[in-house]
């Protein structure tokens, strides 16, 4: 029982990230319908801008004094969601706009996006080399322990931040006209614009959100597994995905929802069974709740009007 309770708090952990990332695939596709496949990109983006603004922040480039470690963390997390939602509008404005404004095919959206996400990883590769880099210590880990049970700082941080963020991010949605035009452009965007809703305004407004979640989900990602590398994002980013998609995609409940079952889901695996099986046990189960919920645990089926 002592083992189930750990591994049930790692599994928490690992499913934050999960959630975090997977909030940001699922509004970019409620508005827009699309599936943004660079947004695991983003988040090693996120990551990346993180590690610089702390390194400067601690006087490691000599420009300002080093600050204390707690400072530069409450100055690196706000810094680093608005720079990387300034990344994932700027990719919105080039590489999705023209092509939603000319009507093009699906197809074409999702290849752009494979092709976003290349270009990011290999951008990074070429501008900083492909030596890995390791994440500053910002915060000092404190151990606590309940019996046979530990569970650190950083592990407690994780799970309510990323709680946090949902907990906000449904009130943007549901309570805020931002929110509201969100859903309404979800609901039929032809429409919208006749009613006065600045649609390209909201769908950078959806960019801001989704990015600026990857940008959180990065930190906390680079706090807790502090090394570095421009392919970090894919692995992490298609599973994010993946639970999006088994929570139910286009809807944050099932976003949220989806990556903490992902994170529960290998833990478990890996605390039972030998590491090599995780995946294929894990994807298996999610395989066996999409044959049986199609839509996704809080998806709802779409009607196509003719």
């Amino acid at each position: 029982m002592d083992t189930l309770f750990q591994n049930l708090l790692n599994a928490l952990q690992w499913g934050s990230f999960y959630s975090l990332i997977a909030l940001g695939y699922t509004l970019v596709y409620g508005v827009l319908r699309l599936i943004n496949f660079a947004h695991g990109d983003i988040v090693m983006v996120g990551a990346y801008i993180a590690f610089f603004i702390a390194s400067a922040l601690l006087g490691v480039y000599g420009g300002i004094p080093a600050l204390p470690g707690w400072v530069v963390l409450a100055l690196t997390i706000p810094i680093t969601m608005v720079l990387t939602s300034v990344v994932g509008v700027t990719l919105e404005r080039i590489a999705y706009r023209p092509l939603r404004r000319k009507g093009a095919n699906r197809l074409y959206v999702v290849i752009t996006a494979l092709m976003a996400g290349l270009i990011l990883e290999n951008g990074n590769l070429l501008l900083l080399g492909a030596s890995r880099k390791k994440f500053p210590e910002l915060i000092d880990k404190v151990v606590y322990q309940f019996g046979p049970v530990s569970v650190t700082n950083l592990k407690i941080g994780v799970i309510l931040t990323s709680i946090l963020s949902f907990v906000i991010l449904h009130m943007i949605i549901t309570r805020t006209k931002a929110g509201m035009a969100m859903r309404a452009i979800s609901y039929d965007k032809f429409a919208v614009p006749l009613m006065g809703i600045p649609i390209d305004q909201i769908i950078v407004f959806t960019f801001i959100l989704g990015s600026s979640m990857a940008g959180l989900a990065g930190i906390l990602f680079a706090l807790s597994y502090p090394i570095l590398d421009p392919y970090m994002g894919i692995s992490i980013g298609w599973k994010a995905f993946i639970a999006a998609v088994v929570g139910g995609i286009g809807d944050i409940r099932g976003a949220f929802a989806g990556g903490f079952i992902l994170g529960i889901t290998e833990i478990m695996v890996v605390a039972f069974f030998p590491s090599s099986y995780r995946d294929l046990i894990s994807f298996t189960i999610l395989l066996l709740i999409l044959t049986v919920k199609p839509t996704g645990l809080f998806g709802m089926p779409k009607t196509t009007k003719i």
